[in-house]
């Protein structure tokens, strides 16, 4: 679990450098930039996007995973958490959950997490989980800047999400194959391109509640394999 110590670190160093930087920039130029942000991601999010195998099982893993989402309220839960972490930590400002729930969202979902954590838990090799780490604080310092501390607060549930992956990679990795890999990212692709289309206030997705998708994928072209 190195490298995701390490990528985890490297959030909450990088976010905290970010606040600094918060701190002589004007509220005009702050929105501006977060912004300009979100037309990044949603770049991103089309980048991998592009990437998926199939695009019918994407689509048929979002319908799904959109049903189960909307049923156990994912969003409503993970804003619960950003809530109780920014009455212990934050300062009563409700960017606080925008940035906590938006940054995690972006450093969860994404290829680079799945298989670098998956190298990190096999052969102790984290080089994946070090560029990403590089990308990761990148985007915390500008996360951060635009949105808050809550950014540096995404750093749990990567180290959660990722470490897990790590210590479960025996099992996991016969389960994935190269077009899975593809879907799943293809998929992630269009969860960061909606973080961006929010990021940039155009309209309220909930993002969170489309995540099961990413469970649905693997277990849809699993069936697939048995049809005529």
């Amino acid at each position: 679990m190195t490298g995701t110590i390490i990528n985890a670190l490297a959030i909450v160093l990088a976010g905290s450098l970010g606040l600094l930087l918060r701190r002589g920039i004007p509220e005009n130029l702050s929105q501006t930039l977060q912004e300009g942000m979100g037309l990044l991601i949603l770049i991103i999010g089309v980048q991998y996007g592009l990437k998926a195998e199939s695009l019918a099982v994407v689509g048929m893993s979002l319908a799904l995973g959109a049903a189960v989402g909307e049923w156990r309220q994912w969003e409503a839960k993970l804003e619960r958490l950003g809530f109780s972490l920014e009455k212990v930590f934050g300062d009563g400002e409700s960017p606080f959950v925008k940035g906590f729930v938006s940054a995690t969202l972006v450093f969860c979902v994404g290829a680079m997490a799945i298989l670098g954590a998956l190298q990190d838990g096999l052969t102790h090799n984290y080089d994946i989980l070090l560029v990403k780490s590089m990308l990761d604080g990148i985007f915390s310092i500008i996360f951060a800047a635009s949105m808050g501390v809550g950014v540096l607060f995404s750093a749990l549930p990567v180290f959660l999400y990722q470490g897990a992956i790590s210590l479960g990679a025996s099992v996991i990795k016969p389960l994935l194959t190269d077009p899975m890999i593809s879907n799943i990212t293809g998929l992630g692709g269009v969860l960061i391109a909606g973080i961006g289309v929010n990021a940039m206030g155009l309209t309220r997705i909930r993002i969170a509640n489309l995540l099961p998708g990413l469970i649905f994928v693997p277990i849809l072209m699993a069936l697939m394999q048995y049809l005529p």
